[in-house]
């Protein structure tokens, strides 16, 4: 009986030991997340989703741990900043940028609000970033047809692949998303839009004028190719995002299924190719800054925008006119041609944008989120340019720019 009895406060002392080891360590943990925490406070934050007043936001090993009222966060954060009359952001998503080309760098966009980037066509390499540094996600190569768009212009390089068959293309697809690519994109351009960027390079080739007096048509891709490349990406849970310019290229991206346009349209889409664009839920990438001179951006952007399409952000960085970093007029024509308030156009470049990367709480601030936030003095939904410049900028909890 005695040593029964023995047995089970053997057994009690044991768990009591460690249940007081494990207490031990949760509060050194607790102690060390503390000792490498921030708490921000400002007037207003915006979380991607919906501005909030008088709130605070806890970070802490590169995630946000907590958003709430300043008295209601109760931390030994080892920094505090108080901004004062300041709006904190979510760091913003380009969509479409190119960084290799006209070698951009990566720390210039980060500093300027920028702190993920989506890379349509550059060099292949897995996802890096983000912690402290700028979060590059690419495509690698375009896929287009032999003597296709970018060939004519930039030539035959790395970050194009031309392809001549079905079996071809889901044998690049699969290479690419092994490589790390995060989405799969294809060329279907075949020039000739008055005022697009492209156009400036095609009188250097020795093109003969056409009935869009520009040049002879490029080559595209066939829709059972691209049908292929979409099949095949979807089943490697990838989508497919194409630069499309005109009504060609349009039916083919829709024919195949593709998931997204790289581009809004340069040339005036007919209403049919629209229409169906909505039904089958393709996301465009707006561009619209970059492609302002072009005869059918805002009638595309407007029309899109009355048939309820999902119009995300994307300023194209690396040309020439594009700022290395937020470009708020990009903002203001989604704004205005989207008929959208200014908490829904900043959702087009944060919470949205990284919902369709598939990183759900990427451009959020909310507990689990990265800590990558963005802060300007002012409220910025007053005047978009602000954003331009901000005051502050971390990235995976590491501040890169506090002017506060």
């Amino acid at each position: 009986m005695t040593t029964l009895l023995l047995k089970h406060l053997s057994k009690y002392i044991i768990i009591l030991l460690l249940s007081l080891t494990g207490c031990a360590t949760t509060n050194s943990q607790t102690k060390q997340n503390n000792q490498n925490s921030i708490l921000i406070h400002a007037a207003r934050v915006f979380d991607g989703h919906s501005l909030r007043t008088d709130t605070s936001l806890l970070i802490s090993n590169g995630k946000v741990i907590q958003v709430d009222r300043r008295a209601v966060i109760h931390s030994e954060a080892t920094k505090v900043i108080d901004l004062g009359d300041a709006t904190i952001l979510p760091g913003f998503i380009e969509l479409h940028a190119h960084l290799a080309f006209q070698k951009v760098p990566e720390h210039i966009v980060l500093k300027h609000g920028i702190t993920t980037i989506r890379d349509l066509g550059g060099p292949l390499h897995q996802p890096y970033g983000g912690d402290g540094s700028l979060r590059v996600l690419t495509a690698g190569s375009i896929i287009t047809a032999p003597h296709g768009y970018p060939i004519p212009i930039f030539g035959l390089n790395d970050s194009v692949i031309p392809v001549t068959s079905e079996d071809q293309a889901r044998k690049i697809v699969n290479d690419l998303v092994e490589g790390g690519a995060v989405v799969i994109k294809v060329a279907l351009e075949p020039g000739g839009e008055a005022g697009a960027p492209w156009a400036s390079g095609h009188h250097n080739h020795g093109h003969n004028k056409n009935k869009h007096n520009s040049h002879h048509q490029w080559p595209l891709l066939s829709e059972e190719i691209v049908t292929a490349i979409v099949d095949e990406a979807h089943k490697l849970n990838r989508k497919v995002t194409a630069h499309i310019g005109e009504a060609q290229g349009a039916e083919i991206a829709l024919n195949s299924g593709v998931d997204e346009w790289a581009h809004m349209p340069c040339a005036v889409i007919p209403e049919n190719l629209l229409s169906r664009a909505v039904e089958q839920q393709v996301t465009i990438i707006s561009t619209i800054d970059t492609l302002s001179k072009c005869a059918g951006i805002f009638h595309n952007t407007k029309r899109l925008a009355s048939l309820g399409a999902e119009i995300l952000y994307g300023a194209e960085i690396a040309h020439p006119d594009i700022p290395w970093g937020i470009d708020t007029q990009e903002l203001n024509y989604l704004k205005k041609l989207g008929n959208l308030s200014a908490i829904d156009t900043l959702k087009t470049v944060t919470s949205k944008a990284g919902k369709h990367l598939n990183y759900p709480l990427l451009g959020t601030l909310q507990s689990g989120a990265p800590a990558d936030i963005i802060a300007v003095k002012g409220n910025p939904l007053e005047k978009f340019k602000r954003l331009e410049y901000p005051d502050l900028v971390i990235s995976g909890g590491k501040v890169i720019v506090n002017n506060f």
